[in-house]
């Protein structure tokens, strides 16, 4: 069994604020270390299931964040950003069987992470085709477009809650909800045990029920926070920018869809 794993870090247990997702602030270090122990607990789980051959992707800012000497020898590991549209998820392909997602956070424009957010703090909300959207369900439908289930999600409950929407048969694990600036979250050595606990599960039960169906066409509409950061990306080929801080790009191919999005928000 052939695994990808794609993982982020303000959806880690116990973190709440900026400066502990970034580096260069103390506070990074001991973050980092819960990044790189959910990612273990994942890669166990997956091994205890069955899995072979483990790919993850460090997906969060520089994409180097994982402390790569305490990664399991039967792990390998994408680091840093390639600059290919599939983004957060570089080095998937239909050979895999399945996709986790750990860390993940909600999106921007909702309140159950203080670090909510969506590729980026420039951008104040993405929707498909009506519905506000996060990294999570940019990546889950680049899976499904290459006939992946994502199957696993860790993070805080409000993503969790849209991952089983998006997904209902998907396995999820909610390590903290956010209140305001604050979060409530459970132990991280429980969350490691959890995460650990529930991929196992996840991947032994039947896969297919966590196939997602691509819609036939998608509309994305992208309301950046600052008008010119809008006109900047309003000239990428097929977009059209129907209000100041406001752009809407159509389409039925799900890769120009991603396409589009990687150059828009850079």
């Amino acid at each position: 069994m052939k695994i990808f794993i794609s993982a982020d870090i303000e959806g880690c247990a116990a973190i709440t604020s900026w400066d502990e997702v970034h580096k260069g602030h103390t506070e990074y270090q001991e973050f980092r270390e819960q990044m790189t122990s959910e990612v273990i607990a994942a890669c166990e789980g997956a091994r205890a299931a069955g899995a072979t051959d483990i790919l993850i992707k460090d997906a969060h800012e520089s994409g180097c964040n994982l402390i790569v000497s305490r990664l399991p020898d039967y792990a390998r590991i994408v680091r840093a950003w390639s600059g290919h549209p599939y983004v957060m998820m570089f080095g998937l392909d239909r050979s895999f069987d399945a996709a986790l997602f750990i860390g993940y956070h909600d999106a921007a424009g909702s309140d159950t992470n203080p670090l909510a957010h969506t590729m980026n703090d420039r951008i104040a909300r993405l929707s498909i085709n009506g519905e506000l959207s996060s990294e999570l369900t940019v990546n889950a439908y680049t899976a499904a477009m290459n006939s992946v289930p994502p199957v696993f999600l860790s993070g805080d409950r409000g993503i969790c809650a849209a991952a089983e929407r998006l997904v209902p048969g998907m396995k999820t694990i909610a390590v903290s909800e956010g209140f305001g600036r604050a979060t409530v979250s459970i132990a991280p050595t429980r969350a490691v045990r959890m995460i650990r606990d529930g991929v196992e599960e996840a991947l032994t039960r039947d896969l297919s029920r966590c196939a997602l169906t691509l819609p036939e066409w998608f509309e994305i509409v992208i309301e950046f926070n600052n008008a010119s950061d809008a006109y900047r990306s309003s000239f990428y080929p097929g977009v059209e920018h129907p209000k100041a801080c406001t752009l809407r790009f159509v389409s039925n191919d799900y890769f120009e869809v991603l396409r589009a999005i990687r150059y828009i928000t850079v």
